[in-house]
């Protein structure tokens, strides 16, 4: 192998790697029992909220203006979880543009959806549309609570809140 393939290929497995999420994480997940409580709800889609998602979020409190420290922290989340998919604009990437999200959506979906983006793209039409336009499904980073709010704020930021 010359020195451009062996690049090549160790930028394309960088690049996996990082949209790839956390694997063993994942294999936990899938280990843990499914109560038939659970399972039920999964196999029925008329249980889902489309204005709410999926997940833990029932309620999120947004200030009236932006928290600035908190997009700063949710930025460089953002940097390093989710631009190599998602661009701050109107513009597909991998995945969406960010750009108008928190004014489509609200607070409490974001957060799910960031969060718990599995069964959201199993029950949601217009995520399920979406993914037809993307052809790839984002995976689950991961996202602690509070780095979900930051990006979340940083997403406000984007749109324009002051």
């Amino acid at each position: 192998m010359n020195k451009s393939s062996i690049l090549a290929l160790v930028f394309s497995f960088a690049f996996f790697a990082s949209c790839g999420g956390d694997k063993t994480k994942k294999e936990e997940d899938t280990s843990k029992p499914v109560t038939e409580e659970s399972n039920d709800q999964a196999a029925d889609p008329s249980t889902y909220d489309p204005k709410r998602g999926e997940g833990k979020y029932t309620t999120v409190e947004l200030g009236a203006t932006l928290d600035q420290a908190m997009a700063t922290k949710g930025e460089e989340v953002a940097g390093v979880k989710c631009t190599s998919c998602h661009k701050p604009t109107d513009e597909k990437l991998v995945g969406p543009g960010w750009k108008g999200v928190t004014e489509r959506r609200k607070p409490e979906w974001i957060m799910n959806f960031i969060t718990n983006p599995d069964p959201m793209i199993n029950k949601d039409p217009e995520v399920q549309a979406q993914l037809e336009i993307c052809l790839v499904r984002m995976p689950n980073q991961g996202l602690s609570d509070d780095e979900a709010r930051n990006i979340l704020e940083y997403m406000r930021k984007n749109d324009g809140v002051k």
